[in-house]
């Protein structure tokens, strides 16, 4: 086959879609509306930035290099290993795959259990379920496409949709912008997308596509690299017409729930408001789909690099029930744990991700360099890790005073404008002193082929 059909190509851009949209998806969104109120639409163009347009950028970038590890490879061959393998734990077993089977749980289930249940054992019951029916699924990855994009997603985006038409019919209450939101609403809209995730697993979740085109019988490098574009595009589409739906039920409460600590407090209150506890059902339904979709995706993707890091030596099922198992685990007794520690690492991973990105989809028109792609990663990890010591540890280094005076730094972006003049010093370097350089950097069709 050398074209997908109408129907394949949706339900390939669908399960995109459906591997993108979890916990935190639904999460953030809802708050961004409740906090920026009447300066929601300016916040919710640059929360777009970070959580629509570089994971549908990542996509395309991953799957035209053929997978993370080879994009990160143009760093260096131990920064793509150490790297690649930080994103595959932070956002696996780590963080995102634990916090996908709990979340649903603990913001839709737990607070409504009557004191004489026991919250642990109901825990346990449901993410057994729910890690159940995600590695019933990962079993057979054929079955992606199918499953996902043809039957979950579309149930997802159905009830997502209804609870919209609802809630709109609800008296609206906006509020001012307040907080961080009402000094720099489009510097914090930007910020708020980390949140999702989604630039980050779009390094992952580029290759499942890709391998999923493939799975339909596309063999030609350059149709797998076109549909897996058109559908980013398709699916980013997608993203931001829920993500303006869910800020857009923010902000119509935000006076009324002014001070809510998360958007999933607003959701269920809002739910509860309109439908009752019907409407407490139905959230609970639209966070177990929207965190179980997510979870096949980083099971698969996680799984699948593991097999390869190690030689094959364990098959990839065996990998997909061990990262399935060790979730599982961390769902109900590591969590707290290990947000201590993974989330200060997505916040020293997600900008160097952001440059890679970047770079990747311009790497045809640009021709960076080995110096280009090593002196670009290196400060945009090196001044998040100072933030994260100095924020998280509390370690008053010696560049504190330094690092203020960075443009963005009270933002977390201090990182940004340090990399882009390092950057663009290393591409004038490369272009005027060293030629030659640009040459050992392979074109996209030819890391596709090496890897």
């Amino acid at each position: 086959m050398s074209k997908l059909s109408r129907s394949q190509f949706l339900q390939l851009s669908v399960m995109l879609f459906g591997l993108f949209f979890g916990a935190g998806n639904l999460i953030f969104p809802p708050l961004l509306g409740n906090q920026a109120g009447s300066a929601m639409f300016l916040a919710l163009l640059s929360f777009a930035v970070t959580a629509v347009i570089f994971p549908v950028l990542g996509t395309i970038a991953v799957g035209k290099t053929g997978g993370l590890s080879v994009l990160a490879r143009r760093v260096g061959p131990l920064f793509s290993i150490v790297f690649t393998t930080a994103i595959y734990l932070s956002i696996g077993p780590g963080l995102g795959i634990p916090r996908a089977g709990s979340v649903p749980f603990e913001m839709a289930i737990a607070p409504y259990l009557s004191n004489d249940v026991s919250p642990t054992l109901v825990r346990l019951v449901y993410t057994f379920v729910f890690f159940s029916t995600a590695l019933w699924i990962c079993f057979k990855p054929n079955q992606l496409v199918k499953r996902i994009g043809k039957y979950l997603t579309p149930v997802l985006l159905v009830l997502i949709v209804a609870m919209f038409a609802r809630l709109m019919m609800l008296p609206k209450s906006v509020a001012p912008a307040v907080g961080n939101y009402a000094k720099a609403p489009v510097v914090q809209g930007f910020v708020a997308g980390y949140g999702t995730m989604d630039a980050i697993a779009a390094l992952n979740f580029g290759f499942v596509i890709s391998m999923a085109v493939r799975r339909f019988g596309i063999k030609e490098d350059h149709r797998v690299t076109q549909y897996t574009k058109q559908a980013g595009i398709i699916a980013g589409l997608m993203l931001f017409l829920v993500y303006a739906m869910l800020s857009m039920i923010g902000m119509i409460s935000s006076e009324t729930l002014a001070g809510a600590k998360n958007g999933a407090v607003i959701l269920s209150h809002s739910m509860q408001s309109a439908l009752g506890d019907f409407g407490l059902v139905l959230l609970a339904s639209i966070f177990t789909l929207a965190c179980l979709t997510t979870c096949v995706g980083l099971i698969t993707s996680g799984a699948e690099y593991f097999h390869h890091l190690f030689h094959e030596k364990l098959s990839d099922r065996t990998w997909v029930i061990v990262w399935t198992g060790c979730s599982f685990l961390t769902a109900n007794f590591g969590l707290n744990t290990l947000l201590a520690y993974s989330v200060p690492l997505l916040t020293v991973i997600y900008p160097v991700s952001l440059v890679l990105i970047v770079m990747g989809m311009t790497q045809e028109r640009l021709h960076f360099g080995t110096l280009s792609y090593r002196a670009a990663a290196f400060v945009s990890v090196l001044f998040p890790l100072f933030d994260m010591l100095r924020t998280t540890f509390s370690l008053q280094l010696l560049l504190k005073s330094l690092y203020a005076m960075l443009p963005l730094s009270e933002n977390g972006l201090g990182w940004m404008v340090p990399t882009l003049v390092v950057l663009l010093v290393a591409r004038l370097v490369e272009k005027f002193l060293l030629p030659t350089e640009k040459s050992q950097i392979a074109t996209p069709l030819t890391d596709n082929v090496q890897a």
